[in-house]
């Protein structure tokens, strides 16, 4: 059997199958030069020694040069309602610090305020892999918080949600009085499993209409904001800019997009292919809630409004 080339954007799709948390790395080297990049790439190594690992890509040299003039870096597990922050990190700034609260570690790396873990590690060694390096950190000390961490599968930001075979174990083995009867009235509770109901049905026929999730968002929203740049794209999809670039390059190779450069906008076969989207949603839509009446509907939207307004 010979080896043959990967398609590298298939590739990638196939990776994206692997639910990862989200962290922000962090280093600060002597001279006070800062680094804060949002990575999904963290794992453990070894309990003994205590190593951890991460990737940083062979473009980001001077990223390098300020962990290894540092020796030591932060990762700052971000919390489920880190997304903003996340966001934030993934995009290219003069100053990411700007306005950012955080306290120094060891090394003097920033640690971000908030977090559902932080690892303090020392650099241990740096790893030649292909297009990255590996770079092994040693654990000198970590902050557990015991927060919701936030989540990233398929292109897209998720969340950690009971299995309902789980879940009903958990029920049937509830000592504590009054458990069931919280978890039915807590507003939060239901909402996240109305969504992941939902997203068990939808996601799978939405996918098998040829896109990633994050390909299919921006083709949607593309096909009701024309011309959008990559600022307004990501606001409006919640997805990291690094997301967005890589579908814009898969839309545009695939011909539904004009080109790679804002402002972003559809050919018209890739209009075609919004509509087969947003027929799949009215349809998903429809079903889901046929027995409703327009009043109950329109109750319902002016709440998640309300909600969105408010968060």
């Amino acid at each position: 059997m010979t080896d043959q080339p990967l398609d590298s954007h298939a590739f990638r799709r196939a990776l994206g199958n692997f639910a990862t948390g989200i962290t922000i790395v962090t280093a600060q080297a002597p001279n006070g030069d800062k680094i804060g990049l949002t990575v999904n790439s963290f794992n453990s190594v070894s309990l003994d020694p205590p190593l951890v690992l991460w990737s940083l890509d062979k473009r980001s040299a001077d990223s390098l040069s300020v962990i290894q003039s540092a020796d030591h870096f932060a990762i700052n597990v971000l919390a489920a309602n880190q997304l903003d922050l996340s966001n934030h990190f993934a995009r290219p700034q003069t100053d990411k610090f700007a306005n950012i609260d955080y306290s120094e570690g060891p090394g003097r790396a920033p640690l971000l305020d908030a977090c559902a873990a932080r690892f303090h590690c020392a650099l241990h060694e740096t790893i030649d892999a292909g297009d990255h390096w590996i770079l092994l950190g040693r654990v000198l000390a970590f902050d557990d918080f015991g927060r919701s961490p936030l989540l990233y599968h398929q292109g897209a930001y998720s969340l950690v949600l009971p299995h309902p075979r789980v879940e009903k174990n958990l029920a049937a083995q509830a000592t504590l009085p009054g458990l069931e009867k919280y978890l039915e009235n807590n507003l939060l509770y239901l909402m996240l499993q109305a969504v992941n109901a939902y997203q068990t049905s939808y996601l799978p026929k939405q996918q098998a209409l040829g896109l990633s999730v994050s390909e299919a968002r921006v083709l949607i929203l593309l096909s009701v904001i024309p011309d959008a740049g990559l600022e307004r794209l990501q606001r409006e999809s919640s997805l990291p800019g690094s997301e967005i670039r890589e579908a814009v390059e898969n839309l545009h190779a695939s011909g539904l997009l004009e080109s790679t450069t804002a402002p972003f906008s559809l050919t018209a076969d890739g209009a075609l292919r919004a509509s087969e989207y947003w027929a799949l949603s009215e349809q998903e839509q429809h079903k889901v809630f046929d027995e409703f009446n327009d009043s109950q509907i329109q109750l319902f939207k002016k709440m998640l409004n309300r909600v969105i307004q408010k968060a």
